[in-house]
């Protein structure tokens, strides 16, 4: 089966055809057939010389203007069968007129689908068999006595036949002009809507990760001083619901976004002056950080990636690391934030300093700002994880 008729059911592409339109040309076929019979019949009371309109006049009027019903399904067909109609109309010695008219059309409706060779065809047949029956045929066809056709008005229609080609020609490359405005407005808007759901998917990442580490760790250590010590299993559980509290509200914040992205959050993002609380989270989960240094005034996105770095790289600590203690180095210098997260190790298994989406996040955020990451063993032991930010917001920052 024709793959076109499976997909649309359109015409095949041997006889011409494109994909069937939703709608027939029935009003613009009908005004073009009511305008060419009335224009011809005016324009043939100013040209006596000629054979006086009659049924078979009007036939060939009629089907040549009836065939643009079709000119958005078998556009080929449509301009060599307005041409046809045309050569026998004046092959039959009837007056001109607007007969040109649905010539065209077809045409032009040819070029403007993409059968551009078949509307040149069609109009250089039109314009040599023109010349044929103008200066050579008239002495065998109607009207008798004819004479031929100065060649200054051969000048003319041939004047005609460019204008056609040229319009269409124009109108083809305009329509195309605009399809692919259409497919990049289109790709552009893929693009951001992905990376709308990556930037959801880092946010997600680094609060559900951090969040779900302390949970974790706070769970072992309530499971484990339950009957020993419930004073300290009370510790571990208060420290539980508040680090799920924090992250259902973080997680609700990502969600209003994503669900009304045109609306201002609720709460401001997070940033390095968060680090206290981060460093006391960490030190919930049994982790001890020390930090030095003082942030600058940040930009808010790289002030919000500069926290999630820090928040994902202490989050691998708790994770994968046999250390108990990390520091974490603020520093800024030559128009850039340097952040430094270092842990002694040794690691508690092969992910060591985490291998999956964490460290692909920060690396997403920092090229996203035009920085970098490097993350990997020290070696002295332990894990190091170095994030250069640029302090000056890049037109890439902006754009999201």
């Amino acid at each position: 089966m024709d793959e076109q008729r499976v997909r649309g059911g359109g015409p095949p592409q041997w006889w011409g055809g494109v994909a069937a339109p939703t709608r027939w040309p029935w009003r613009s076929t009908l005004l073009v057939t009511v305008f060419v019979l009335g224009g011809s019949t005016f324009a043939s009371h100013s040209q006596p010389d000629r054979v006086h309109l009659d049924f078979y006049a009007r036939v060939l009027l009629v089907l040549g203007s009836v065939l643009l019903l079709w000119r958005h399904r078998y556009p080929v067909w449509v301009a060599f069968g307005t041409v046809f109609a045309t050569v026998v109309y004046f092959g039959a010695g009837y007056p001109y007129g607007p007969v040109f008219l649905p010539v065209a059309i077809g045409c032009f409706s040819a070029v403007v689908a993409g059968r551009r060779w078949a509307a040149w065809s069609a109009l250089g047949v039109l314009w040599v068999a023109h010349l044929l029956i103008a200066h050579w045929l008239y002495r065998w066809l109607p009207p008798q006595h004819d004479h031929g056709m100065p060649w200054g008005r051969e000048l003319a229609v041939a004047t005609w036949v460019v204008a056609i080609a040229a319009i269409s020609e124009l109108a083809r490359t305009r329509r195309e002009q605009w399809a692919r405005d259409r497919a990049e407005r289109a790709q552009a808007a893929r693009r951001r809507a992905d990376e709308e759901r990556l930037r959801m998917a880092r946010e997600l990442h680094d609060v559900l990760a951090h969040s779900i580490s302390v949970i974790n760790v706070q769970a072992g250590v309530g499971l484990a001083l339950l009957d020993s010590d419930p004073e300290q299993a009370r510790t571990a559980l208060t420290t539980i619901k508040a680090a799920s509290k924090e992250a259902l509200g973080e997680v609700r914040q990502v969600l209003d976004t994503l669900r009304a992205p045109g609306d201002a959050p609720r709460a401001p993002a997070p940033g390095l002056d968060r680090l206290p609380e981060l460093v006391q989270q960490a030190a919930s989960a049994g982790l001890t950080v020390a930090v030095d240094g003082t942030p600058p005034r940040l930009p808010p996105n790289t002030d919000l990636a500069a926290f999630r770095i820090v928040q994902e790289a202490l989050t691998n600590v708790v994770r994968h690391s046999g250390s108990r203690h990390a520091r974490v180095h603020i520093g800024h210098e030559g128009g850039a934030l340097r952040l430094r997260i270092d842990d002694d190790g040794p690691a508690t298994g092969e992910d060591a300093g985490g291998s999956g989406n964490g460290l692909a996040g920060m690396r997403e955020r920092a090229a996203a700002l035009g920085g970098t990451i490097e993350a990997g063993a020290r070696p002295d032991g332990g894990f190091r994880v170095l994030a250069v930010l640029p302090l000056k917001v890049t037109p890439k920052e902006d754009d999201r």
